[in-house]
């Protein structure tokens, strides 16, 4: 009897380290919150999308608006098109405006929208049209230490110039 008492615990705590290790991949997975309940989907085409997946979030003033929904190139114009998915009920302006963003300096990427002014909303199938891709870091630094180099090979271009020669002080009897 005492047996199948701890036989019953036991596997009641494994079931409950099971669930939340299940819990914890799904959240990290981004797929806990999928399900948007009715939404509309709108399309946003960028240069870069960097490190941005399906199911990334999509943020307006710091709160998940809606998700990526699929990633796509576009063979015409040679940019990537986004397809997100947005919650029905939080519309937008028809100039709004879409980038991709980085939370915190190295964290993941989503899609932060920027309402815009017009009076006309987003519709289904709407497109973004102003869009800034993704900021890819190597660039940053492979743009600065060359700046850093033009501005060495400038400064000893002119370190290595000569002198002015001044004319000798006249001398006093």
């Amino acid at each position: 009897m005492a047996r199948s008492k701890v036989d019953f615990w036991v596997g009641l705590f494994v079931l409950l380290g099971a669930a939340a290790v299940a819990f914890l991949a799904l959240r990290a997975g981004n797929l806990g919150s999928v399900s948007l309940g009715p939404s509309y989907t709108v399309t946003a085409q960028f240069n870069n999308v960097g490190g941005l997946k399906a199911r990334s979030a999509v943020r307006s003033a710091g709160v998940v608006v809606g998700r990526v929904e699929s990633i796509e190139f576009d063979d015409q114009s040679f940019q990537a098109l986004v397809t997100m998915r947005l919650q029905q009920g939080i519309e937008f302006p028809s100039d709004s405006s879409a980038s991709i963003l980085t939370s915190g300096l190295l964290g993941e990427q989503y899609v932060g929208l920027e309402p815009g002014s017009e009076d006309k909303l987003l519709a289904d199938n709407a497109r973004i049209t102003y869009t800034q891709g993704a900021i890819v870091l190597e660039n940053l630094i492979s743009r600065f230490l060359y700046s850093m180099a033009n501005n060495q090979g400038t400064a000893s271009n002119n370190n290595s110039a000569p002198a002015p020669q001044s004319a000798p002080a006249p001398q006093t009897p």
